[in-house]
């Protein structure tokens, strides 16, 4: 029992390694949103709309390739591609550095998002690690995440005014290198790789994807919550330099702004899971969203109130980016999980693209208030389509490792377990000798389950 509840020794240097790898991605990737838009501004070529476009850049090719990459980590393995990802991104950053217009900007961060690895990572965590642990794997890189976009937030106008907008881009191209490091020499490697239907899309998946409504509410919801982000930060850091605040003062606005949204956050996540009450938490969440967005876009405000406006906005954004990826394992398919997520990764990035040049043509030809209220009619939009979202079932993830069992038995004792009390999804993989089950554990009829494999 005690080498089943705990981590072993390569499933927790899985877990560091890979969810440091993460949050030095994302930490070069969050620095940027602070600051790009008031010191982008120095660049030749400058228009608002195309400092849109270079904050949003990234997103566009993050969505095109985050499901082939996935793939092609089934075919080449998931250290080449990971590594070959990093690469990308690093050449991106070093585009960007040694550019002064803003056009050769907007190609290095295009090259950034090129490296969309994010699958392969989950996908060799899968490898690494047994289906009893994975979850704790997975959670530590959700959560390296939203540490990585919290300390870029403080820290990424500070150092700009240190380093300045080269040798910020020169300072995310060294964290991607660092990454390197950690997956090349500290990161281990799997004894076997198999197709990760948790992780990966499968080709034969995406209709069933597609027409399920509550999994599409979800990705309309990834999807506008980070073309709000991006949007929302391509106005907001003007607005604190309309208040005569320099930008290394940004940072300490950012550190109230992220402990403060955090602390309110937390009892928001323990109802929605305690009380089974998710939708309902996310529509407070997406009003919070809507509201902050509406009045910033009537009115105009003293510091005071501007940064207690930040920390509610923050609260609904750090509770959606919590609640979205949860709700999305609950509900999707055992069958198609992979597929899912990566339909879901596309989603989210493809909204961080657009919320760039949208937000930029605004300002353009409307000025800085257009952007929020256009954010704010998106927020209602997506409240409106959270009326239908269902809460969760109360299920839980189960595997039976079955080693022993020749693959062509897999089919029969599908249907068997499949009609075990409790059991509400059975699927079969007879490469890793496993049955993944969504089952009912109030109800589950464990002594007949137990029959049949180890948990």
């Amino acid at each position: 029992m005690k080498n089943k509840s705990n981590m072993n020794s390569t499933e927790k240097k899985a877990a560091l390694t890979l969810s440091s790898v993460f949050a030095l991605r994302m930490l070069g990737l969050f620095m940027l949103l602070p600051v790009f838009s008031i010191v982008g501004q120095k660049l030749t070529g400058y228009t608002p709309a195309l400092i849109g476009l270079a904050i949003g850049a990234y997103g566009l090719t993050q969505a095109i390739f985050q499901i082939p990459f996935g793939w092609m980590s089934d075919r080449f393995g998931r250290k080449p591609i990971i590594l070959f990802g990093l690469v990308l991104f690093a050449i991106g950053s070093l585009v960007a550095a040694f550019s002064d217009h803003i056009y050769g900007v907007i190609v290095g961060r295009l090259l950034q998002g090129c490296g969309a690895i994010a699958s392969a990572i989950m996908a060799l965590a899968a490898d690494l690690s047994r289906d009893e642990q994975r979850t704790k794997i997975m959670a530590s890189i959700g959560m390296s995440i939203g540490a990585a976009f919290a300390i870029a937030m403080i820290i990424g106008p500070g150092l700009t005014m240190l380093v300045g907008l080269k040798g910020l881009f020169a300072i995310i191209a060294g964290l991607a290198f660092v990454a390197m490091l950690v997956i090349y020499f500290l990161t281990p490697n799997p004894d076997n790789q198999f197709v990760q239907r948790d992780a990966i899309a499968s080709k034969g998946q995406f209709s069933r994807i597609f027409k399920d409504g509550q999994l599409m509410r979800l990705n309309f919801g990834i999807f506008t919550l980070h073309f709000l982000l991006t949007s929302f930060f391509v106005a907001f850091p003007n607005r604190l330099s309309g208040l005569n605040i320099e930008l290394a003062e940004h940072s300490w606005i950012y550190l109230i702004t992220m402990v403060a949204a955090v602390v309110l956050m937390l009892p928001l996540i323990i109802i929605a899971e305690k009380n089974r009450q998710h939708a309902r938490v996310m529509l407070a969440g997406v009003m919070l969203i809507a509201v902050v967005q509406l009045v910033f876009g009537m009115f105009s405000f003293p510091l005071t109130l501007v940064v207690l406006a930040l920390v509610i906005y923050f609260t609904g954004f750090n509770l959606m980016e919590a609640l979205l990826p949860s709700m999305i394992s609950r509900i999707a398919p055992l069958s198609g999980k992979g597929t899912a997520l990566g339909v879901y990764s596309t989603s989210q990035f493809a909204g961080a693209f657009l919320g760039g040049p949208v937000a930029g043509i605004i300002i353009q030809y409307k000025g800085m208030d257009g952007v929020y209220l256009v954010g704010a009619f998106m927020a209602m939009l997506w409240a409106l389509l959270l009326l239908g979202l269902k809460n969760p079932p109360a299920l839980t993830a189960y595997t039976l490792t079955m080693p022993d069992v020749a693959e062509d038995a897999f089919p029969s004792l599908i249907d068997e377990i499949k009609a075990i009390e409790g059991v509400s999804e059975a699927i079969a993989l007879p490469e890793a000798g496993a049955v993944y089950l969504k089952v009912d554990k109030k109800n589950l009829d464990n002594e007949r389950l137990a029959q049949y494999g180890r948990s």
